[in-house]
């Protein structure tokens, strides 16, 4: 009520929402000269769609920043990857620079394929953390990448170069409205969400999945050039990811359904809540 006098919550009393927190990994923008914005810093963001698909589903979006090396806090103890893992309820890996191909043994063919080291290692660090807090952790095309490659998977560098007879995965002028289909493999997870089948979705990376990480399944792949488009660990731990954008995808747009994929995601982080 408007004009109505605000009163914190008494001393001792524990403020919570019975929504969900998922946390969001951040994409980083590194000291530039040529920038106007904070040339000299690093700059932390998240792509807004992300947010609001979290949203959508009834969940509160929290975008993590890298930690420090420490942060002192009043009793000494820094403020670390596991300090967000036994807040938040679960953590989306999604999209932005290539994955460094170091972490699986190679040499970037191109210098703009050396990727984010420092983003990768706060990344999987995170990962880490989340997975030993039992917590879900969902993958948005980078994001599918970091899982396969942080679990001993490797990466095609670039498919127009390295995977013989690749379909086009990235439009430069079309963007997210770049559409091809997937076939969902059947027997899994994500057929009995989605169906099935042929799917329509959207398609914006270069890089993809060459090996595929031990104790991973592929839930989805590009039916032209077989690239997988989906994966979920076999174990324990509630790991999936897919490789297009569930956050860009549009009412009026000729794609699937993506809303049964959030709600698993969204039930597995509630049903990891203490």
């Amino acid at each position: 009520m408007l004009g109505r006098r605000f009163r914190p919550p008494l001393p001792g009393c524990l403020v919570t929402s019975p929504r969900l927190k998922i946390g969001i990994s951040a994409c980083l923008f590194h000291p530039d000269p040529q920038r106007t914005a904070a040339p000299s810093k690093t700059l932390n963001w998240i792509e807004q769609s992300t947010a609001h698909w979290l949203m959508r589903g009834g969940a509160l979006p929290v975008m993590i920043p890298p930690p420090p090396d420490a942060t002192p806090l009043a009793d000494d103890t820094p403020v670390g990857t596991h300090d967000y893992a036994s807040w938040l309820d679960g953590l989306v890996l999604h999209g932005g620079a290539d994955v460094w191909p170091g972490h699986y043994g190679e040499e970037p063919l191109q210098p703009q394929w050396n990727g984010d080291r420092l983003r990768d290692l706060y990344e999987m660090a995170l990962l880490r953390a989340f997975v030993d807090a039992g917590k879900p952790v969902f993958g948005i095309c980078r994001g599918l990448q970091l899982l396969n490659v942080s679990y001993g998977g490797s990466l095609f560098q670039d498919l127009s170069l390295q995977h013989e007879g690749a379909r086009v995965h990235r439009e430069a002028q079309s963007y997210d409205l770049h559409l091809h289909e997937v076939e969902v493999l059947p027997g899994t997870r994500l057929a009995r969400l989605l169906g099935p089948g042929r799917h329509r979705i959207n398609s914006i990376h270069h890089q993809g999945i060459r090996r595929l990480a031990p104790g991973f399944e592929a839930e989805a792949i590009s039916p032209e050039d077989g690239l997988i488009e989906a994966i979920r660990h076999t174990g324990s731990a509630w790991l999936g990811a897919v490789q297009w954008h569930p956050e860009f995808h549009r009412r009026d747009l000729p794609v699937m359904d993506d809303t049964p994929l959030l709600q698993d995601f969204l039930e597995a982080a509630r049903a990891a809540r203490p």
